[in-house]
């Protein structure tokens, strides 16, 4: 994965931004903090928004949109007069970043017996009823080590398509 000087880092939600920050704060992305716009995570899924706001400062060099979402469906429309100073990479949590707790939790069976969306199957089986929010995803993982190998074991039994991009592909 080649990225440029500037980067930003989008997330899709707050439990995405929250990892993304863990990683980030123990410098254990292939990227650091000071090397992203405004040196945060940014929560912005419209490729228009992200324009108006950050494209329009005068980069001189070419920027890296890096992308944490769960869908592969979901576009990032930039602008004609934009398009060749953004380099977009998703980087996909597919079904959904649920995944990592489930996994970490050696639930992985149970979850595939279900049949429920993993959010669902935390929410109900595992009783983490704030599954989704910032603060509950940092205390969860509040030790990064335990992230990265929840990320290598979700990489292990992701079924990830050629070219796509996982978690795993931004650690260090």
């Amino acid at each position: 994965m080649e990225l440029a000087n500037y980067k930003a880092c989008i997330c899709e939600g707050a439990a995405e931004s929250a990892i993304i920050d863990i990683l980030l704060n123990h410098g254990l992305l292939i990227f650091d903090r000071e090397e992203l716009i405004e040196e945060e995570v940014i929560r912005c899924r419209e490729g228009k928004k992200f324009e108006e706001k950050y494209l329009r400062k005068g980069f001189k060099d070419k920027i890296s949109v890096i992308r944490i979402l769960d869908s592969r469906r979901e576009n990032f429309k930039i602008s004609k007069a934009y398009a060749s100073k953004v380099d977009v990479i998703n980087v996909v949590t597919a079904p959904e970043i649920e995944m990592l707790i489930i996994l970490n939790e050696d639930k992985y069976k149970d979850f595939k017996k279900s049949g429920k969306k993993p959010s669902i199957f935390c929410k109900e089986d595992l009783k983490m009823a704030e599954v989704k929010s910032y603060d509950f995803v940092k205390n969860y993982f509040s030790n990064p080590i335990v992230l990265v190998t929840a990320i290598r074991k979700y990489h292990e039994v992701s079924k990830v398509p050629k070219g796509e991009y996982t978690l795993l592909d931004l650690l260090r």
